[in-house]
């Protein structure tokens, strides 16, 4: 079995407290040689200037490689061209190239921006002309504006076909649910690594909001397991980790290429799950 590489997801800081957070868990973490990390940049880019802010300091201060998270809503063309421009001052390499979530919920009404773009596939091609290597998001549960399975897939291979040389999936729960877009990726002929995404649950409240922003299917058993502990933090965060780590070995048996995980800016589950299925 070839060891997967293994990235980490952060979100931008609000404030000098958050910052001091994620710095904390940068530093436990990076003990643990992540391949990669990625830094999102906020529902609806509200969070574009720290995204590139942090994204800069993390590769300076790390020299982990850092994936800048970057969406077409709410911004121009000319306007991504500069936010590009300013990653490439900072010394980021990647960026994960999304349309973004509409105003309000996901499964909202999407409309571009005048002057901007429509589809994150044009945003990969933008990209790509600056010489970004380009990753894009994978829906294992269908994409909210999607009409099947099969245009899911069309659809990243019309990415790839831009220059997107990797794809990182939602989070999910079941290994089916990443098995299933592999092997149709794969019989179209892709080239591309398909990363798995994993979230470590560690608030059952949160994971109803998550599951909710990403569209993510959360098996009964797994809800039924968290509803009788819900009132039991310690044990709650116990559980995921078994369960993110049940997750990965099982992906890992199956040749996922990558594992990614949302640490939700803290190192605990993160480092306990990558030490227990033996990544690191």
């Amino acid at each position: 079995m070839v060891r997967p590489s293994f990235s980490l997801e952060f979100s931008p800081p609000r404030d000098s407290e958050g910052e001091e957070r994620l710095w904390s868990a940068l530093t436990s973490l990076s003990q643990i040689e992540p391949d990669l990390v990625s830094v999102t940049c906020g529902a609806g880019g509200s969070a574009r200037d720290r995204t590139v802010k942090v994204t800069g300091e993390i590769t300076k201060r790390t020299g982990i490689p850092t994936v800048a998270h970057l969406t077409c809503v709410g911004a121009t063309k000319l306007e991504l061209e500069s936010i590009l421009d300013s990653h490439r001052l900072s010394g980021i390499k990647y960026i994960l190239a999304l349309r973004g979530d509409p105003e309000g919920e996901p499964s909202a009404e999407w409309t571009p921006t005048p002057g901007g773009f429509d589809h994150s596939d044009e945003l990969v091609s933008l990209a790509h002309q600056k010489n970004f290597e380009e990753g894009v998001a994978a829906f294992p549960d269908g994409h909210p504006a999607s009409s099947s399975f099969q245009k899911d897939v069309d659809v990243l291979l019309e990415k790839e076909r831009r220059g997107a040389t990797f794809s990182a999936t939602q989070s999910f729960f079941t290994k089916s649910k990443y098995q299933k877009p592999q092997d149709a990726l794969k019989a179209a002929g892709s080239k591309r690594s398909l990363i798995a995404g994993i979230l470590p649950i560690t608030n059952f409240k949160q994971l109803n909001r998550m599951a909710q922003l990403s569209g993510a299917e959360v098996p009964n058993f797994i809800v039924e397991q968290l509803k009788s502990i819900s009132d039991q933090p310690e044990r709650v965060k116990e559980l995921g980790i078994d369960i993110a780590a049940k997750l990965g070995s099982e992906l890992m048996e199956i040749g996922a290429p990558g594992l990614h995980f949302n640490t939700m800016n803290s190192a605990t589950s993160a480092t306990e799950i990558v030490k227990k299925i033996g990544l690191r």
